[in-house]
């Protein structure tokens, strides 16, 4: 259409140029809408029915067309949000009291390795390895976890059949923050120990993106000494799982904006760092920043509505979701609010 404006009338006469200009601003914009990530794409507030368990120190998962919210402080409901309905469900309780852990999606269960129990600050960490099997609603006690490698706070991963658990805390949150590296083989329960982390972390969640472990925010808390939530971690640790061995990076790789009980996601070559708690403020935040695997760049992404911590991201179809947390730094208030933002055209 614009060459045949220019064949026949020239590009010289103003209302030619004046066609352009406006169709070259329609095809901007519209490339703006679809490519991410945009500042034309915003956060939403999802209507639901139903009303999920306040909760904080949770976990978040997607499950095939659901969206699970599961444990947190107290022994909790299970709470399963059906995104063709819009509708929560509430369903089965944890077996005990868990918080502090990253969930882990593999086949038809729900694994929670590294999680605490008890009250704050001298909570300890879960003897077992906990499943959730979401098709029947059941948890099962699964293997127990070496007594010299129990933490909870630790992030925890899936990568090719098994799960890997990085850094995490011995002592609730009295003290004891750790580098240490595991994996864990979920059929025949064996648990290694692998080379510790360049940084001991907890209050944080570890994502896989093109083969590398990325563990990225968290603290090392410290109630001991005062500092419960101040001794944020800026650097990022990467862990190469083809070379088998942590990456030595020569310039600084630091998160923009320090916090822990952050949650973690990778999106195509990004990873998604968002939501969090730290010393600097007292509302949670609602920063989400991406971390593009490709060139080691950081760009912003559009901020949470609400800033929240102890909680998870989550992906189905084309949207990002959040759920639940906790509005500022500690553990109130507990929050019931829902989230989504579009990630793809």
């Amino acid at each position: 259409m614009i060459a045949w404006i220019i064949r026949d009338n020239g590009y010289n006469r103003p209302e030619c140029r004046r066609l352009m200009f406006l169709l070259t601003t329609i095809l901007v914009f519209n490339v703006a809408a679809c490519s991410g990530p945009p500042a034309l794409r915003q956060w939403h507030t999802i209507e639901v029915k139903g009303t999920p368990t306040a909760r904080h120190e949770a976990g978040f998962v997607a499950y095939k067309n659901t969206l699970i919210l599961l444990g947190g402080r107290r022994i909790n409901p299970t709470d399963v949000f059906d995104v063709n309905t819009n509708t929560w469900s509430a369903k089965e309780e944890t077996p005990i009291e868990l918080h502090h852990f990253q969930p882990v999606v593999m086949g038809n269960a729900v694994y929670i390795v590294g999680a605490m129990t008890g009250g704050w600050p001298n909570e300890t960490p879960v003897q077992n390895v906990i499943v959730y099997y979401p098709e029947t609603d059941t948890y099962v006690t699964g293997h127990p976890i070496p007594e010299s490698r129990r933490r909870g706070g630790a992030g925890a991963v899936a990568y090719q059949g098994k799960i890997y658990i990085v850094g995490g805390i011995v002592n609730g949150h009295v003290d004891g923050y750790k580098p240490w590296f595991d994996v864990y083989d979920p059929v025949s329960g064996e648990w290694q120990v692998l080379e510790d982390a360049p940084n001991a972390r907890d209050h944080f969640q570890a994502v896989v993106a093109n083969h590398k472990l990325y563990a990225i925010g968290g603290r090392r808390t410290s109630h001991s000494t005062g500092q419960d939530i101040d001794l944020t971690v800026a650097e990022v640790d990467i862990f190469n799982f083809e070379s088998n061995q942590w990456e030595t990076i020569s310039a600084p790789l630091t998160l923009p904006t320090e916090r822990a009980g952050n949650f973690a996601i990778t999106i195509g070559n990004e990873i998604l760092i968002g939501g969090g708690e730290s010393a600097t403020q007292i509302n949670a935040h609602s920063e989400v920043e991406a971390l593009n695997t490709t060139n080691q760049q950081w760009q912003q992404w559009p901020s949470l509505l609400q800033g929240r911590h102890g909680s998870g991201f989550a992906v189905i179809g084309d949207y990002l979701y959040t759920a639940s947390g906790c509005g500022k730094r500690g553990g109130e208030p507990e929050l019931e609010s829902m989230e989504r933002i579009r990630i793809s055209p």
